[in-house]
């Protein structure tokens, strides 16, 4: 049972929570007073019953899965809009499920916060460009002198660039 793929071992297990019950009343049917066509016709809805239900099972849990591993692959790749349904308090997928949303509200939450801190440096330094408080000068002729491609800096009258002109 060790090469079973999860969703093979539950379909494996689902079918085997049956079985008793099956054998069961299909013994019972077919041992008891009834005609050929009762026990036929109750004996293939049993079997179909069985297997539908079994095959539900299956799927209910393997979709549960892939549900949650979609979350945790768009949290991967930083989305943090996709959200998982609620689910039942008493419930232990529930819980996952509630337990993978707050994982995916702190990390937008300190996504946020950086990309604040982001754009609060970006709008100073645009700001202070625009009042001229910093200049960005560039060299007229990128392949002459010393500080060739070089860009230098004056914030406030002061040169900050390691190269001096020539």
């Amino acid at each position: 049972m060790k090469d079973l793929t999860h969703e093979r071992r539950i379909q494996l297990l689902s079918v085997a929570v049956g079985l008793p019950g099956t054998l069961v009343a299909v013994i019972l049917l077919w041992t008891g007073p009834y005609s050929s066509r009762v026990a036929w016709t109750l004996t293939i809805l049993i079997l179909c019953f069985w297997t539908g239900f079994a095959a539900s099972l299956r799927q209910r849990v393997v979709f549960s899965l892939q549900t949650l591993s979609n979350l945790l692959a768009a949290m991967r790749e930083e989305d943090f809009s996709i959200r998982a349904r609620e689910a039942r308090f008493d419930d232990a997928l529930g819980e996952v499920m509630r337990e993978v949303n707050a994982l995916s509200s702190t990390l937008r939450a300190q996504r946020m916060g950086a990309l604040g801190r982001k754009n609060w440096a970006w709008r100073d330094a645009s700001k202070a460009l625009r009042r001229g408080r910093w200049k960005l000068d560039f060299p007229a002729d990128r392949g002459a002198g010393p500080c060739a491609g070089e860009l230098s800096v004056r914030a406030a009258g002061r040169i900050s660039s390691s190269c001096s002109p020539i």
